[in-house]
Order: structure tokens, then sequence, then C-alpha cells
């Protein structure tokens, strides 16, 4: 089945193509870079444009920012709160990490 605004989409196209909106674009003539996921290249490539991160990389982020909170403390129980969610981070990271392989 077509895309209910398939025509519209067509008329869209003809006219950037003939307006040379399409022509001197980079890359033209040359192949398509290889992918290792083709299937999700296109999802992939927004989430690396828009900033998106492994999930291990955003939790050693927290990580590095729990470990200069600990730094900054000197209240002794404060502390030992920090030492915990540090540990529990780490776990976490080594599963995404797992994870990600």
């Amino acid at each position: 089945m077509d895309h209910p605004l398939i025509d519209l989409i067509n008329q869209k196209i003809r006219e950037a193509e003939e307006a040379g909106e399409f022509d001197n674009l980079a890359g033209a003539g040359k192949p398509l870079p290889k992918e290792e996921d083709p299937e999700n290249a296109l999802l992939n490539r927004l989430v690396r444009e828009s900033g998106g991160v492994p999930e291990f990389v955003s939790l050693s982020r927290e990580l590095a920012k729990l470990r200069e909170e600990l730094r900054e403390t000197g209240d002794r129980t404060k502390r030992r709160d920090i030492m915990k969610d540090m540990s529990m981070m780490e776990a976490r990271i080594e599963m995404a990490r797992k994870a990600h392989r």
C-alpha cells in the first residue's frame, strides 16, 4: 500500500530536482560508506549526531561526578553514602559494558 502522501512527496522531489537542489551534493558519485549494522544505520547515525552515547559512558560520567562530590565532602555519613553510590555505579558500568559488547 502506498503512503497517503506519496504523490505530494514525489512532486516535492521532482521540484527539488528541477531546481537543482540535488546538484553538487557532498559525496555525489561516491559509494556509500560501509556500515557495521546496515539495518540500524540511520538510527545509529541519528543517535550519534544528537550526542547519544552508550549507557556505560553516561554512567561513567555520573561516577566522575560522584568522585568529585566525594573529594569535596568532609561529612563522614555523606562520604559513606557517596561511596555506596559509587560502588553501585561501578557495578552498573560493568554490566553495561558487558551488554554493549
